[in-house]
């Protein structure tokens, strides 16, 4: 059976009250908190007591003086939402309501959805999970008269539900398949595979319907006028085209307003029909995002204008500072210049972009998904870990200090290095590993168990614009952060977020007090993990983003023509 939390990925990023009600809602909402743990939770549960506990404000039974053979038209008996013992009521109406549980049981599903609607926020979201009806286990069990697990009163077929809604007061804005690893599924498949053939039904197209058990409905009150964003994306080192290209596309993807795609800069999705605005799909708004582009002249030009040509908005993302990187300072350079606008990490990085392109807007980094907390479990072990790339400037001050606690401590202390293989052999001690590059899965797990994190930066102009996303990163995990003064004196709060240093004696002396004492490294791990959930999650993010696309793409036409005098400009310099 797919898992309850499967649905925590569909909610609205962007919502701040979200009401649950169905079954396993104490795992549906933990989920959820993951991604955006500063949003009020509701729940109501289907069971005769609400269950306790659980990450909920406030929770109740769904059901209280609410007959199951609900007629049509207004509810009779109380309100289970708004005149309970725990009083749901909200303000501006719930920016989410979620059935866990299918409602394909209840004489009239669509009078609760009614009901529950007028709950909802104006441009609120009902998330709606259903049995599907062309599900294998029904196949299976017409074929065997094996009895099924979960057998609805009644299969809410795809025009049920289309009609239903509409009923409902509610507007249908997409509708998927729950996917799940069903290897018990895929044998039933296999094992009737002839027989299908048999009738002309190819066994994968069978199984790409009848493997989900559920069909998950999503939809608001209003008619949704749909954007596609879409985006490339450099191959991914490190994490940075995970935080700023990979999870930013899926946390907009949560806003059913929101198509996200991948796809190169030369072959931009055609997502017109997807789209079913209801004033046509060519009036969508769409994006196209490219991540750190390197584009010159005429050529690099040519490929952005093809963009522009099908119907895109162009944005250049962009993180570090190009004046420091590689070919980046040939002339005629377009990635900024010839785009409508850029978005960037840093202050630093904002000021310096805005002088090649006015329109820019700042997104720092963010985390999309708190992970579970996996250590500080020894008391007597601290583990030490250090991940880069080409950093030996940055670290070769403070080795010497290193070297000595490292010493003093023994083996109080195990050093993890990830990529840099010059740290990992200038540490005079047996306790280290070593990690090549890696992907970022495997990243933040070595993080994720490690306790203390070495941020050095040498004061260069190239370091002063870099993000903090290594403390972000640290602090989602519980790690305690001993970082330079570089970047980072503006995101750590020294003593309580994390540690700062300003050169090898300062680093020495705060090593020294993080090595030496669990305890007040458990502290500023706990400190930055809070300070995280607070500020820095990718949810927050969502509406702020989605607003500064819309704001461009109606302001498209005076852009493109900004740009078009900036890109003439780069390509053919005065002299």
């Amino acid at each position: 059976m797919p898992s309850v939390p499967d649905l925590s990925r569909l909610i609205p990023l962007s919502a701040r009250t979200v009401l649950f009600a169905g079954h396993g809602l104490n795992q549906l909402g933990a989920a959820y908190r993951r991604f955006n743990p500063t949003a009020r939770l509701f729940a109501l549960d289907t069971g005769p007591e609400p269950t306790p506990g659980g990450p909920f404000e406030a929770r109740a039974t769904m059901y209280p003086g609410l007959p199951l053979n609900l007629p049509s038209g207004p509810p009779p008996g109380p309100d289970p939402l708004a005149d309970t013992p725990l009083s749901f009521s909200v303000p501006d109406g719930f920016d989410c309501i979620v059935y866990s549980a299918p409602l394909e049981d209840l004489d009239d599903p669509f009078a609760l959805l009614a009901h529950h609607a007028r709950q909802l926020a104006p441009d609120g979201t009902i998330l709606i999970r259903v049995h599907n009806p062309e599900c294998w286990t029904h196949a299976r069990g017409l074929l065997t008269g094996a009895p099924q697990s979960e057998t609805p009163a009644r299969w809410l077929r795809l025009e049920d539900m289309s009609a239903g809604l509409a009923t409902a007061g509610l507007i249908a804005v997409d509708v998927q398949l729950e996917e799940s690893p069903d290897p018990e599924g895929a044998a039933f498949i296999e094992a009737i595979a002839p027989g299908l053939r048999n009738r002309g039904i190819e066994p994968a197209a069978y199984a790409r319907t009848a493997l989900p058990r559920y069909y998950i409905w999503r939809a608001r009150k209003q008619p949704v006028r749909r954007m596609a964003i879409a985006g490339d994306m450099l191959r991914p080192i490190g994490g940075v085209s995970h935080l700023r290209v990979l999870h930013p596309l899926a946390a907009m993807a949560t806003d059913p307003a929101t198509i996200t795609r991948l796809a190169p800069i030369d072959n931009p999705p055609d997502l017109g029909a997807t789209l079913g605005n209801p004033d046509g799909p060519d009036t969508a708004p769409r994006v196209f995002i490219l991540h750190r582009p390197g584009l010159f002249g005429e050529r690099g030009q040519a490929l952005i204008d093809g963009l522009i040509a099908r119907g895109w908005l162009v944005i250049t993302e962009f993180d570090d500072n190009p004046d420091h990187m590689p070919g980046m300072t040939a002339p005629g350079l377009v990635s900024f210049a010839g785009v409508h606008a850029i978005q960037t990490t840093t202050p630093v990085l904002a000021d310096l972009l805005r002088q090649r392109n006015p329109e820019l807007a700042m997104f720092p980094n963010a985390i999309a998904e708190l992970p579970d907390i996996r250590n500080f479990t020894d008391p007597g072990e601290l583990t030490v870990f250090f991940g880069a790339l080409n950093r030996e400037q940055d670290w070769r001050p403070i080795m010497g200090p290193i070297n000595a606690i490292a010493r003093r401590l023994g083996d109080r202390l195990r050093f993890r290095v990830v990529h840099d293989e010059g740290f990992f052999l200038a540490l005079e001690t047996t306790r280290k590993t070593f990690t090549p590059l890696c992907d970022y899965d495997t990243y933040l797990d070595l993080l994720g168990t490690s306790e203390i994190s070495l941020m050095p930066l040498d004061d260069t102009p190239f370091n002063r614009a870099k993000s903090d996303l290594k403390f972000i990163e640290a602090g989602a995990c519980r790690v305690a952060t001993l970082a330079s003064t570089v970047v980072y004196r503006h995101s750590v709060a020294d003593g309580e977020t994390g540690l700062l240093f300003d050169g090898p004696e300062s680093f020495h002396r705060q090593f020294l007090r993080l090595a030496a004492i669990p305890d007040l490294a458990l502290n500023i791990g706990d400190n930055a993990r809070r300070m995280v959930e607070r500020e820095r999650m990718l949810a927050d993010q969502v509406a702020p983003r989605l607003a500064w696309y819309r704001d461009l793409w109606h302001r498209r036409a005076e852009l493109t023509e900004a740009l078009r005098a900036r890109a003439a400009r780069a390509v053919r310099p005065a002299a």
